[in-house]
């Protein structure tokens, strides 16, 4: 349940809890991080390019003076990175809270990952199923861990349909990204289920719409950078409060394993996070227990039982 007028100062102590956050150099995630590490929280900045995590490190520092955090080089387009970086983590660390949150979107052309997956399900979707999995060492050491998973709006456009989830038949950019916001839905719903019983939760999220730099593929061309910044200035928000649902799905007491959490503003774009529909058949079992053996077959990793 929603708390009216619930705001990241609502977020209480949380000292000695450890989160892991993808996609963390910029937008979103770092913004989701600079509020955990206030609260106290240590933060495992989790990106792909060094560089640009050495600088996130360096800003969360001058923000968060204290701020406890370390880098983590993860590329979520290939599977054997995944596995390298997530190993250690799994054998030494107690993982409180996985934020799923990296993401690609709108990229103009089918490509695959070095896995042969196309890229934008094989990052945003598998490459987070393969990173939970690999983790599950790490989070079955909390006391109450949970699994937060970034997904969007589009999971519940018509495009999301989980045919064909490899467009291999039919290609189209804001398509395939439907169909990994769907799947990190479903996912998620499966993920609950089979932790139902435990002290842990899965919780998916939507952020609402923001100016982030997963836009980059959409502005490269004259109408895609009119029709950004056209929702600029008239739909979208900003990081800041892109980052609410999430903060509310990784820190409420009350948020309830298997819920979808998006903004409670006009067209859900911003607003007080609360829980949203699902998006049709997303809560099926027969779904997600058909996406949950694809993972694990197109990616070669078995899923671990989380037990309390």
């Amino acid at each position: 349940m929603a708390v009216p007028h619930w705001t990241p100062a609502d977020i209480p102590s949380l000292g000695g809890r450890t989160a892991l956050i993808t996609g963390a150099n910029s937008g979103i995630g770092y913004r989701t991080a600079q509020v955990l590490a206030e609260r106290g929280a240590r933060i495992l900045l989790a990106g792909r390019r060094p560089a640009s995590l050495a600088e996130a490190a360096r800003r969360l520092r001058a923000d968060v003076p204290g701020a406890r955090l370390e880098t983590v080089e993860l590329d979520l387009g290939d599977l054997s990175a995944i596995r390298d970086a997530a190993a250690p983590l799994a054998a030494t660390e107690t993982l409180d809270l996985l934020i799923n949150n990296a993401g690609v979107m709108d990229v103009p052309e089918r490509r695959t990952t070095s896995d042969g997956l196309e890229l934008t399900v094989g990052t945003n979707h598998f490459g987070h199923f393969a990173l939970t999995a690999h983790l599950m060492p790490a989070l079955a050491r909390s006391t109450a861990a949970r699994v937060v998973t970034v997904s969007a709006i589009a999971a519940t456009w018509r495009s999301g349909d989980l045919d064909d989830l490899m467009s291999e038949r039919h290609y189209r950019p804001m398509g395939a990204y439907a169909k990994s916001k769907r799947a990190n839905v479903v996912f998620t719903q499966e993920l609950a289920r089979r932790l139902d019983g435990t002290a842990h939760r899965a919780l998916v999220v939507h952020p609402g719409s923001a100016v982030t730099n997963l836009q980059r593929h959409t502005s490269s061309g004259r109408m895609g950078r009119l029709f950004v910044a056209l929702a600029a200035r008239t739909l979208m928000g900003t990081a800041d409060g892109a980052a609410w649902p999430s903060l509310y799905a990784a820190t409420h007491p009350e948020a309830v394993s298997g819920t979808f959490i998006g903004p409670a503003g006009r067209d859900q774009t911003s607003g007080t996070p609360k829980p949203v529909p699902l998006p049709a058949r997303a809560d099926s079992p027969d779904q997600g227990a058909w996406l949950w053996c694809e993972s694990e077959r197109l990616t070669g990793v078995p899923f671990p039982a989380l037990q309390t």
